[in-house]
This record gives structure tokens, C-alpha cells and sequence, in this order.
């Protein structure tokens, strides 16, 4: 039996001279995200030219060897696969460098709504939402709390399909009975208020505040509650929204660990359906609402969130955002920062710009206010005193009383040269 030899596969030549199998541009040139667990780089595989998301996991200070968050991040996404997961396809080391390595997605939810020109139609909102609900159904039915649910860890591809990532916080939890977890988990913006108070015994309420929070910022394109860095900060932002929370509302808020510490100065009215009649439909006010809720045990689940009439009632439908096939470039987080601070840049350099050319024209209004004023003192000294040349006539009387002649054509022809 004659043995066939397959042909080597070709190497683009910018490839070729790469030490890697995963081919990316040098320097800067290739990160789409950075963070306290490292980069993230925008990779091709010089033989499929299939694009990927390398995570490099960073180990300087670790003690104890491997970090944590990514032993749990690794462990996790090998159990889960579903179409609004993001798929881990290996861990690879490198030179003494481990990448987590990941499909790629042109897009996270933070820099799709800053996009400078793209905007999302009601129906697009409603798909990238169905599909955020969708994946959150999924993550709480195998038992997994994502505990770091934001804007910037929802990537979603150039044909409109929105995925979870980042599982560096997120875990399994136990269902039949109430576990301790820590509090210190999901970004501050958008930390829920019984984790805020100092809960410890959660469960999946804690990731549908969290995308509420999301769903709210796909239309208003900025964070709702967005505080100082303080949990106090954010109880404050919360309360000044929401209202400051009674025993009706959230029976157990006087058990909470931190209730006494962080009990509010003065009470708050409700605010948020004023501000927001206009933004939502009413199904879509009635579902925030609800995700909203102060007592954890009262928010809808995902699976409601799905039942709501929102996605199955109110038109539009859902509409899936193909159009982001025509977008150009790749918009993260990442992007959008940059594109945010080279935009205050070029404001800070507007604006010094302006207040030189404000002080250039000041000071040159005064240097010739002073020029005129001293031309004309100085024509009415030669009229008054002869000049000392003969030629100046004397000073005409009229009414008996010396008057200079007039030097108004003098200085008006001098302002004018």
C-alpha cells in the first residue's frame, strides 16, 4: 500500500519567523484587554489562520505556584459548553509563560455601546439580552454563580452572538443548602447591595442584579450606579436611585453583617422610574424593576427573566445584530479606552491651544491701546508747546477759553496703519 505524504501547509511569511504556533504582532500592537490578571492578545494560528484570544496568566508575587482564579477559571470552563460560553480550547506554556487559549470575538458589550458610529437597534438590545439570560439560565442551572458579571465580560462576535467570559471569580455552588462565600467578589458598579452589606450566603440573585445593571447600560450607554470605589460610595448611588430600602422591602436587611456600620444619614426617595420612563418601554421598566429588587429572594431568576413579556409579548422581537459584519476593526473595552483617553487628549490640547490664543490676543489689544495712547499724548505735547519746528499753528480760541486742535484724524489714521 503506497503511503501518502501530505504537503506541509504553507506559512504566510510574516508568520513564518514566529516562535509560536499562535502568530501576533510585536509589542502593543496585538492586546484587546488588560487587567489585574494580565493581557490578553489577539492570536492567529499560523497553520489554520484561525484567530484566538490568548490570556496570559500573570505569576509574578503567586507563592504558591499556580494562581488560583485560573486553576478555578481552567477547571470550570472545561465543564461547561454552551453557545453563549466562550470556549476554552487549551492552556499552553511558552518560554516560561502560560496562556489560557480562547475563540475569539470582535467584541465585548463596553466597547460595542461606545462604538463611535454602530448603534444598536431596540431589537438588537433585546437579542444580546435574550442570549445574555440564556447563558446565565445555563451557568445557574449546572450549579455556577459567575460572580463577575459586567459590560467589559461579555464579548460578542461580528455576527451578533453574545458569549460570557473572564470565570476568574465565578464557582460552583451547593443548592440544597446555604453555603459561606466570600463578598468580595463582582466589580463594585455593579455589586449587588446585600454583597455590599456584607452577605456572605448567596446564590444566582446576585448575578441578575449584576446584568441588570448591563441591561440598563446597553441603553443608556453608561453605568447606573456609578460610584467611588467604596462600598459606602456605592450604597449611597444605590439608595439615591432605588430609595433607601425598609423592613417591607427587604426583611432580612437588619441581619446583614454590616447593616448597623453602614446604615444611610438620611432617607432617600425613589428615583428610578422618573428617570427612566423615557429610556424603557413599559414591559422592559417592569423587568428592571423587578431585577432590582432589594431582597435577593424576590428578583426573578433567568429563566423568569425569559418568561417576562418583554422578550415574549412587547415588539419589537428579538433581532440578531448581523450588521456587525460591516463594522471595521475590533471594538473591546480596551479600544474604547483608548479611544476615550486620545479623545481627552486632544480636548486638553484644544483647550491649551485656545487659552494661548486667548492670551496672545489680550495681551495685543493692550500693547496697542497703549501704542494709540501714547501717539495721541504725544501729538498733543507738539500742538500745545509749538513743537519746536515753527510750523504748528497756536492754539485757537473759541469762547475764550485755549482748545487743542483735534487729533482724531491723527489717531484714527494711526489705528488704521
Amino acid at each position: 500500500m503506497k503511503k501518502i505524504i501530505k504537503p506541509r501547509p504553507t506559512v504566510p511569511a510574516e508568520m513564518s519567523a514566529s516562535d509560536s504556533i499562535y502568530y501576533r504582532k510585536p509589542g502593543n500592537e496585538s492586546v484587546v484587554g488588560a487587567g489585574t490578571y494580565g493581557k490578553v492578545f489577539k492570536a492567529i494560528h499560523i497553520y489554520t489562520q484561525d484567530k484566538v484570544a490568548l490570556k496570559k496568566i500573570r505569576m509574578e508575587g503567586e507563592r504558591d505556584g499556580f494562581p488560583i482564579t485560573a486553576v478555578r477559571e481552567i477547571r470550570l470552563l472545561q465543564h461547561l459548553r454552551h453557545k453563549h460560553v466562550v470556549a476554552l480550547q487549551e492552556v499552553m506554556v511558552e518560554k516560561n509563560e502560560c496562556f489560557m487559549v480562547f475563540e475569539y470575538l470582535s467584541h465585548d458589550m463596553t466597547g460595542l455601546i461606545n462604538h463611535p458610529t454602530f448603534t444598536l437597534t431596540p431589537g438588537h438590545k433585546k437579542h444580546l439580552a435574550k442570549q445574555m439570560f440564556e447563558g446565565l439560565d445555563y451557568l445557574h442551572r449546572r450549579g455556577v454563580l459567575h460572580r463577575d458579571i459586567k459590560a467589559a465580560n461579555i464579548l460578542i462576535s461580528n455576527t451578533g452572538i453574545l458569549k460570557f467570559a473572564d470565570f476568574g471569580l465565578a464557582r460552583f455552588y451547593t443548592k440544597s443548602h446555604q453555603n459561606d462565600y466570600t463578598n468580595r467578589v463582582i466589580t463594585i458598579w455593579y455589586r449587588p447591595p446585600e454583597l455590599l452589606l456584607g452577605e456572605t450566603q448567596y446564590g444566582p440573585a446576585v448575578d441578575i442584579w449584576s446584568a441588570a445593571c448591563v441591561f440598563v447600560e446597553m441603553f443608556t450607554r453608561k453605568a447606573i450606579f456609578p460610584g467611588e470605589g467604596t462600598e459606602l460610595s456605592q450604597l449611597d448611588k444605590v439608595y439615591a436611585m432605588l430609595g433607601t430600602p425598609t423592613r417591607n422591602d427587604w426583611p432580612r436587611i437588619v441581619d446583614l453583617p454590616w447593616f448597623e456600620l453602614m446604615q444611610p444619614v438620611e432617607r432617600k426617595k425613589r428615583q428610578f422610574e422618573t428617570q427612566y420612563r423615557d429610556v424603557f418601554t413599559t414591559a422592559a421598566l417592569d423587568l428592571v424593576t423587578k431585577m432590582f429588587r432589594y431582597d435577593p429572594i424576590k428578583r426573578p431568576n433567568a429563566e423568569e427573566v425569559l418568561e417576562h413579556p418583554y422578550f415574549v409579548e412587547e415588539q419589537p422581537k428579538p433581532e440578531q445584530a448581523v450588521e456587525l459584519e460591516q463594522v471595521s476593526g475590533d471594538w473591546h473595552e480596551y479600544e474604547s479606552k483608548q479611544m476615550r483617553r486620545e479623545n481627552e487628549r486632544r480636548r486638553k490640547e484644544e483647550y491649551v491651544r485656545e487659552r494661548e490664543k486667548r492670551k496672545a490676543t489680550e495681551a495685543g489689544l493692550k500693547d496697542g491701546k497703549g501704542e494709540a495712547e501714547g501717539q495721541m499724548e504725544k501729538k498733543q505735547k507738539i500742538s500745545a508747546g509749538g513743537g519746536g519746528g515753527g510750523g504748528s499753528r497756536p492754539a485757537s480760541r473759541e469762547g475764550g477759553k485755549a482748545t487743542a486742535p483735534t487729533t482724531t484724524t491723527a489717531v484714527g489714521s494711526h489705528a488704521r496703519s
